[in-house]
């Protein structure tokens, strides 16, 4: 008896393993950002949203709702203009990006000025509103951006949206990286210095809370900078992607009141060349049931990735397989 049910177990085991076999298996790569910023925990909660790996349990049976036979991962990058340049490229299937970015990228104009358009680039939905932080340590006597002039600043890393944005908001201050001290460090690593007595601010463009800022908080005494267009008229009138955005009091610890800045879209970003089904199939997994809930639990940024916003300041192309779904469900005529 003993033997027989070693038999029938093995049997089993063999016969899901052929299952699993038998189903084609493809991989897709969600590229982010920085581990401590938003795009990295918001894309681990995508790709499992959207991964049905064979021998899954159906989603009507309490199992994944993704795409059968998908398995996607989020990978830590330098964040949008490096996913852009990832996916043009061919070594990346899919990525984060800012709407600027992305918009400029695609029609070749702004910081893509001078070089190829990227053509090929297709958006699968709009998530979140990214805000713009401007962290000064709190015994830097640094109250406004025009106070940043002498200062050590961190303007994040090349490749990310966050030094493009950052060099718009310095020049509709009047000012240039001439004028401050300027490095160009992740914002874990610009908080370490901040940390440490060695940058007295850092912009970062991401979704709130942020995890590198909420630890430095935690640890150290910063305050948060207004960012404003009623200052600084030129950004919104030559920059037109920018909207108003408010970091609520209490964000992070020691931020007692509101504070005004300005925000950008986060996109989710592909290539023309994936095929019109997978995409379709992520664009539905997405916005199911079973993912929403994974949102609302996954991070606070999560609940504001809602299908009534997926269409907002989009400033390129859908790609064919997001714009048969959000047809087919009403949100696109």
């Amino acid at each position: 008896m003993k033997h027989y049910k070693f038999i029938a177990g093995a049997a089993l085991v063999l016969g899901l393993a052929t299952t699993a076999m038998a189903q084609d298996i493809s991989f897709f790569r969600i590229g982010t950002g920085g581990t401590a910023g938003t795009y990295y925990p918001i894309g681990g909660l995508l790709a499992n949203a959207i991964s049905s790996p064979p021998g899954s349990r159906p989603c009507e049976e309490g199992g994944s709702c993704g795409v059968p036979g998908l398995v996607a991962s989020a990978l830590s990058s330098n964040g949008s203009v490096a996913n852009i340049n990832a996916i043009a490229g061919g070594s990346l299937e899919s990525g984060f990006a800012q709407s600027d970015v992305a918009t400029w990228a695609y029609t070749g104009t702004g910081i893509w000025d001078g070089k190829p358009a990227v053509e090929t680039l297709r958006a699968i939905a709009n998530l979140y509103p990214e805000s713009i932080h401007l962290v000064a340590s709190a015994g830097s006597g640094i109250n406004s951006v025009a106070d940043l002039k002498g200062k050590r600043v961190s303007m994040d890393e090349p490749g990310s949206g966050t030094l493009v944005d950052a060099r718009i908001i310095l020049e509709g201050y009047g000012l240039s990286e001439s004028d401050i001290s300027a490095e160009f460090l992740k914002p874990d690593q610009a908080a370490d210095r901040m940390r440490d007595g060695a940058m007295d601010a850092f912009f970062f463009v991401g979704g709130f809370p942020a995890g590198a800022i909420a630890e430095l908080a935690s640890q150290h005494d910063v305050k948060l900078v207004p960012i404003s267009c009623d200052e600084a008229p030129s950004i919104c009138e030559k920059y037109t992607f920018f909207a108003s955005n408010t970091i609520p009091a209490g964000t992070y610890e020691g931020s007692d009141a509101d504070v005004k800045t300005l925000a950008v879209g986060a996109q989710w970003i592909t290539s023309a060349d994936q095929p019109e089904d997978l995409i379709y199939g992520i664009t539905k997994a997405l916005w199911n049931d079973n993912t929403r809930k994974q949102l609302d639990a996954g991070h606070s940024k999560g609940k504001v990735i809602t299908k009534e916003n997926a269409l907002n300041g989009i400033g390129i192309p859908l790609h064919p397989g997001a714009e048969k779904f959000y047809k087919e469900t009403g949100l696109l005529k």
